[in-house]
């Protein structure tokens, strides 16, 4: 079952902005980073190219249920270890 939205950050700041922590909508991603997917706990890197305006989405996610993901990083790149160490502090589930 997918969690609903929710805001803030935990109180942690990992460098990042402020919307470190957020959960949003897979399809609402507008911003290159690192997220984690709330209905199965898998990694997504989310590169430039793939929020560039006027771009083909890279990816399209269709299904009856709305999904949604929770931003741990600005950087895409960001090791796993570093990954899985930010989303156990927003207590956030991982499978990576």
């Amino acid at each position: 079952m997918a969690q609903e939205p929710r805001t803030g950050t935990h109180g942690h700041n990992f460098g990042n902005s402020g919307n470190i922590g957020q959960v949003v909508p897979f399809e609402s991603i507008k911003e290159p980073g690192t997220y984690v997917c709330n209905w199965s706990g898998h990694l997504l890197r989310v590169p430039n190219d793939a929020v560039t305006p006027g771009r083909s989405p890279l990816i399209n996610i269709l299904g009856c249920e709305q999904l949604f993901v929770t931003k741990i990083s600005d950087n895409p790149f960001m090791t796993v270890t570093k990954c899985r160490l930010v989303a156990c502090n927003l207590d956030v589930a991982v499978n990576f």
